[in-house]
């Protein structure tokens, strides 16, 4: 029994082996509180759609009984919105069928978004929810570690970096080197601490590749390579070439805060509406507050109707955002985003002349950032449809998997009262590529690098403290 719990004597007894065990040890210590959350809560935000529906039917979902996609213009059913709810209207959603309601967006006093449902058909408002209550608002925000802002986002950057880590170095344990018991299937003898490491490398060998890709396509969002990354593709027309800005007039608004868009185009700024009369405009309407513009009843701007009339003819189909002017140098900016990358479409209205300032679509993404794109609609699961739900689904437990089997593993085989790394011995050194491996990973993934730079410390230190004052002084 002895023998098929440790790869063999020669590998178990390496430098290497014990060095390459540590990292994982520490990689998990630091990791799996953190994988956990991500994977129960990516594997809940799978489903964000089918869960709104059940959770916010009354609000969201037409009775059976509604066959009419949309009777009323939806300036008419902005303005019902804003009866029921006062505020300044930020956006209208149109509904994808027959069976939903459209949604307005409206910024209440007070700044917080309120997101109001309405039948399109009578007028009727059935509902309103919070968007900062809204259950999937605050699993996506408990997934990327929003709710603690910046240094939320960057823990969650340097724990997917972690995962290669881990997964890179536990391909490495539990490569066979002779074996053939527990490797790629759970010995049907094992019992204890070595069912559960079973269970821990055969669960990590099959879903590696899959957890890799979640890994790597959750970077765009990243609050440090993420940004970074964007705005190097867009500086070197790989993602939203430079050409699309020229020429156009632009505004202080970032992109972000339109709502979701594509990624690629996050880090822009968007356009502005160019009218003569905007600078005195402007300085009369400061003194009224950002909440009292209204693009509904002006006579001087393209209402709604005429802009979703527009965009019809130019092919923008299908339920999309029409995210409205909040200014008078504001612009409509209507947001397709389907799942697919191939539906992807954003284009920028001029709310004075309806002139299009710019129409961007996936064949405007440059090579890099539709890839990168892909990734993030697939990390979603919403490019192949269930198919890619399941595989996504699979992945984000068999995480769950890992995180239980391996503390349990550990918990099992630890020296009491001790960590159970194994120890580092005198002359102990990791080989040449593998210090190649970690140096390329910390380049490419700077706060991943700063990190493991930290680790690597934390592990010097305590194997000084721990040895003798005899050795400490040999050379």
């Amino acid at each position: 029994m002895s023998t098929e719990n440790v790869p063999n004597s020669t590998a178990g007894s390496s430098g290497l082996y014990r060095r390459i065990w540590r990292w994982h040890f520490f990689a998990g210590v630091l990791c799996v509180p953190f994988i956990f959350s991500l994977a129960v809560t990516g594997a809940i935000y799978l489903f964000h759609k089918q869960i709104d529906d059940i959770v916010y039917s009354s609000e969201m979902l037409r009775p059976a009984a509604a066959s009419e996609v949309q009777g009323l213009q939806p300036t008419r059913i902005i303005a019902q919105a804003l009866m029921a709810y006062p505020g300044q209207p930020k956006a209208y959603t149109s509904p994808a069928d027959s069976g939903r309601n459209a949604q307005v967006d409206i910024i209440r006093p007070d700044g917080a978004t309120l997101q109001v449902f309405v039948d399109p058909g009578t007028g009727r408002v059935t509902g309103a929810i919070d968007e900062s209550n809204r259950i999937m608002t605050i699993v996506k925000h408990v997934h990327s570690l929003a709710i603690a802002g910046d240094a939320g986002n960057v823990v969650i950057e340097i724990m997917a970096g972690w995962i290669i880590v881990l997964m890179a170095t536990g391909i490495y344990l539990w490569w066979p080197r002779g074996r053939t018991a527990g490797v790629v299937s759970i010995r049907p003898k094992a019992a204890g601490r070595i069912w559960w490491r079973d269970l821990h490398a055969v669960t990590g060998v099959f879903a590696g590749v899959v957890i890799l890709f979640l890994a790597l396509t959750g970077m765009p969002w990243s609050v440090f390579w993420g940004k970074n990354v964007n705005a190097w593709l867009s500086a070197h027309d790989l993602g939203v070439p430079n050409g699309m800005w020229r020429g156009v007039p632009k505004s202080t608004l970032p992109a972000a805060e339109l709502g979701e868009l594509p990624w690629a185009q996050q880090q822009e700024s968007v356009p502005a509406s160019d009218d003569p009369h905007a600078q005195h405009k402007a300085m009369a309407h400061s003194g009224h507050g950002a909440s009292s513009y209204s693009v509904l009843n002006n006579p001087v701007v393209v209402g709604p109707d005429t802009v979703l009339a527009d965009l019809a003819r130019i092919g923008m189909d299908g339920s999309y955002r029409l995210a409205l002017p909040r200014d008078p140098r504001g612009v409509y900016s209507a947001i397709r985003t389907p799942g697919q990358v191939a539906g992807q479409r954003v284009v920028h209205i001029d709310q004075y002349s309806g002139k299009v300032l710019m129409d961007i679509g996936a064949n405007q993404i440059g090579p890099i950032g539709r890839i990168t794109e892909w990734g993030v609609s697939v990390h979603q699961g919403a490019e192949y449809g269930t198919p890619n739900l399941i595989v996504m689904l699979a992945g984000c437990l068999a995480l769950v998997a890992l995180c239980f089997s391996g503390v349990i593993t550990w918990w099992k085989r630890r020296p009491t009262g001790k960590l159970a790394a194994p120890a580092r011995k005198e002359g102990d050194q990791l080989a040449k590529g593998v210090v190649v491996i970690a140096v390329v990973l910390g380049c490419c993934f700077p706060l991943l690098g700063a990190s493991m730079l930290a680790v690597l410390l934390f592990d010097s230190l305590i194997e000084k403290m721990r040895r003798p004052p005899a050795q400490m002084k040999s050379p």
